[in-house]
């Protein structure tokens, strides 16, 4: 079968390689999509070298080809989305079974599953309140994803920051309250001329991974408020003023999660919630492209034009 991998900066060659022996415990997915996710980026510009090469690909989605002799629940021909922590841009995965997550067939973008499964963790953990103000700062994909998730917990108001005005048409679009280019205006003075006596949001997410994002959500957020870091934070340190920090007794959520089980957790239940129809992602894919044209997906992932939010690779 052929997978990707990179190796070198922005070099991303198809290799032939065997899949692995199949476990008792696992089975063989034919890949029908994998996501490009950001984090996927650092490896591809060479911001982390001393992980190269490598296999990537971690947002998959397929049809089960054969099971193992333990494997129960799942069959051959099921549709899934699938946990894997690297190879999915490939024509083929072996996954374990209790990885799995069964998706209807008539699911357009089941490889939302995933990085789904990070915003669904992360509102159950930050826990926003019936009628709470909420904050979002970053209106990309991720930040997308939050606020139909968000919307499900009933807030009065959902008030959504970014600088780029086609993001912010799409908030609009997603039923933001309010939006607030953050190049044009202040972020807390917006949140506070919307909010009683002007006291901030209950609950303010930053989804940007920058410190500027960072110290604009903090300053959006009322005393004793809470202030969830989704944002993907790598490369370099973040300065924060722990002092105001510290005196408007924040509540900080670090919303990031590595352990399997806990992902797997909030894959189940976004997806219980794609599968029935609560939720559609579908119009959020703007970029598709075979697994032999994998290098114009990440080109297209980093330069961000006008009007893109995801691109995914759709090997068969």
């Amino acid at each position: 079968m052929r997978a990707a991998v990179i190796t070198e900066p922005y070099r991303i060659e198809l290799i032939d390689r065997s899949p692995p022996p199949l476990a008792p415990n696992q089975v063989s997915v034919r890949v029908r999509q994998c996501g490009v996710c950001t984090s996927e980026l650092d490896l591809w510009t060479g911001k982390a070298l001393d992980k190269l090469p490598a296999l990537i690909g971690h947002e998959v989605a397929g049809v089960v080809e054969a099971v193992g002799e333990s494997v129960k629940g799942v069959q051959a021909g099921d549709e899934v989305a699938a946990w894997v922590e690297g190879g999915g841009f490939a024509e083929q995965a072996t996954v374990e079974a209790r990885h799995c997550i069964l998706v209807s067939h008539d699911i357009g973008y089941p490889a939302v599953a995933e990085p789904l499964a990070c915003v669904v963790n992360a509102v159950e953990l930050a826990a926003p309140a019936l009628a709470d103000d909420v904050v979002i700062v970053g209106a990309g994909y991720m930040g997308n994803l939050l606020q139909a998730v968000t919307a499900l917990k009933g807030p009065r108001r959902v008030i959504v920051a970014d600088v780029r005005e086609d993001a912010l048409e799409r908030a609009k679009h997603l039923g933001a309250t309010r939006v607030v280019n953050t190049a044009e205006e202040d972020l807390s003075e917006v949140v506070a001329d919307c909010t009683e006596e002007g006291r901030g949001a209950d609950l303010a997410y930053e989804v940007t991974g920058t410190e500027a994002g960072l110290e604009s959500a903090a300053a959006a957020t009322r005393m004793s408020g809470k202030l969830c870091i989704l944002g993907y934070h790598q490369g370099g340190q973040r300065s924060i003023p722990l002092a105001e920090w510290n005196w408007m007794a924040y509540q900080v959520v670090n919303a990031h999660f590595r352990d399997v089980d806990t992902i797997m957790r909030g894959m189940r239940g976004g997806m219980r919630l794609v599968n029935e129809g609560i939720l559609d992602f579908s119009s959020l894919v703007t970029a598709s492209f075979p697994l032999t044209r994998i290098g114009e997906a990440f080109e297209i992932a980093a330069a961000k034009p006008d009007g893109f939010v995801k691109a995914v690779v759709e090997p068969v």
